[in-house]
Protein backbone atom coordinates (compact mmCIF):
# COMPACT_ATOMS: atom_id res chain seq x y z
CA UNK A 1 0.00 0.00 0.00
CA UNK A 2 1.35 3.38 -0.98
CA UNK A 3 0.87 6.29 1.41
CA UNK A 4 1.30 10.01 1.47
CA UNK A 5 3.67 11.65 3.91
CA UNK A 6 1.21 14.45 4.68
CA UNK A 7 0.59 13.43 8.26
CA UNK A 8 4.24 13.88 9.18
CA UNK A 9 3.61 17.65 9.17
CA UNK A 10 0.80 17.31 11.72
CA UNK A 11 1.55 18.03 15.37
CA UNK A 12 1.82 14.35 16.26
CA UNK A 13 3.90 13.61 13.16
CA UNK A 14 6.37 16.39 13.92
CA UNK A 15 6.68 15.25 17.55
CA UNK A 16 7.33 11.69 16.36
CA UNK A 17 9.95 12.91 13.88
CA UNK A 18 11.72 15.02 16.53
CA UNK A 19 11.75 12.11 18.97
CA UNK A 20 13.10 9.71 16.34
CA UNK A 21 15.81 12.25 15.42
CA UNK A 22 16.86 12.53 19.07
CA UNK A 23 16.97 8.74 19.39
CA UNK A 24 19.09 8.42 16.24
CA UNK A 25 21.45 11.17 17.45
CA UNK A 26 21.88 9.47 20.83
CA UNK A 27 22.49 6.09 19.20
CA UNK A 28 19.39 4.51 20.74
CA UNK A 29 17.86 3.86 17.32
CA UNK A 30 19.32 3.18 13.89
CA UNK A 31 18.39 5.54 11.04
CA UNK A 32 16.93 2.61 9.10
CA UNK A 33 14.58 1.71 11.95
CA UNK A 34 13.55 5.37 12.33
CA UNK A 35 12.57 5.43 8.64
CA UNK A 36 10.57 2.21 9.10
CA UNK A 37 8.72 3.81 12.04
CA UNK A 38 7.83 6.85 9.89
CA UNK A 39 6.59 4.64 7.03
CA UNK A 40 4.44 2.68 9.49
CA UNK A 41 3.13 5.98 10.92
CA UNK A 42 2.07 7.05 7.40
CA UNK A 43 0.25 3.73 6.85
CA UNK A 44 -1.41 3.78 10.27
CA UNK A 45 -2.67 7.35 9.92
CA UNK A 46 -4.12 6.60 6.48
CA UNK A 47 -5.84 3.43 7.72
CA UNK A 48 -7.18 5.10 10.88
CA UNK A 49 -8.65 8.04 9.00
CA UNK A 50 -10.26 5.73 6.45
CA UNK A 51 -11.78 3.27 8.92
CA UNK A 52 -12.37 5.11 12.19
CA UNK A 53 -13.42 8.66 11.35
CA UNK A 54 -17.15 8.76 10.62
CA UNK A 55 -18.07 12.41 11.23
CA UNK A 56 -18.57 14.93 8.47
CA UNK A 57 -17.75 18.62 8.59
CA UNK A 58 -18.82 21.45 6.33
CA UNK A 59 -16.46 24.37 5.77
CA UNK A 60 -17.31 27.84 4.54
CA UNK A 61 -14.83 30.67 4.20
CA UNK A 62 -13.08 33.07 1.90
CA UNK A 63 -10.69 31.35 -0.48
CA UNK A 64 -7.39 33.17 -0.17
CA UNK A 65 -5.15 30.86 -2.22
CA UNK A 66 -5.48 27.55 -4.03
CA UNK A 67 -2.91 25.39 -5.78
CA UNK A 68 -2.81 22.04 -7.58
CA UNK A 69 0.60 20.44 -7.93
CA UNK A 70 1.61 16.78 -8.25
CA UNK A 71 -1.99 15.62 -7.70
CA UNK A 72 -2.20 17.51 -4.40
CA UNK A 73 -4.68 20.33 -3.79
CA UNK A 74 -3.80 23.04 -1.28
CA UNK A 75 -6.41 25.56 -0.16
CA UNK A 76 -5.87 28.47 2.20
CA UNK A 77 -9.10 29.86 3.66
CA UNK A 78 -9.62 32.94 5.79
CA UNK A 79 -12.54 33.56 8.14
CA UNK A 80 -13.53 29.90 7.89
CA UNK A 81 -16.53 28.40 9.64
CA UNK A 82 -16.37 24.68 10.46
CA UNK A 83 -19.71 22.99 11.23
CA UNK A 84 -20.75 19.50 12.22
CA UNK A 85 -23.94 18.19 13.86
CA UNK A 86 -23.02 19.41 17.36
CA UNK A 87 -20.65 22.31 17.01
CA UNK A 88 -19.48 25.20 14.91
CA UNK A 89 -16.14 26.95 15.15
CA UNK A 90 -14.72 30.07 13.50
CA UNK A 91 -11.08 29.94 12.42
CA UNK A 92 -9.16 32.97 11.18
CA UNK A 93 -6.92 31.11 8.73
CA UNK A 94 -6.75 27.45 7.77
CA UNK A 95 -4.70 25.42 5.30
CA UNK A 96 -6.30 22.34 3.77
CA UNK A 97 -4.20 19.80 1.87
CA UNK A 98 -6.12 17.16 -0.09
CA UNK A 99 -4.92 14.21 -2.14
CA UNK A 100 -6.78 11.78 -4.38
CA UNK A 101 -7.16 8.57 -2.38
CA UNK A 102 -7.25 6.57 -5.63
CA UNK A 103 -3.53 7.32 -5.97
CA UNK A 104 -2.87 5.21 -2.87
CA UNK A 105 -3.85 2.02 -4.68
CA UNK A 106 -1.48 2.52 -7.60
Amino acid sequence: MATFELYRRSTIGMCLTETLDEMVQSGTLSPELAIQVLVQFDKSMTEALESQVKSKVSIKGHLHTYRFCDNVWTFILTDALFKNEDLQENVGRVKIVACDSKLLTQ
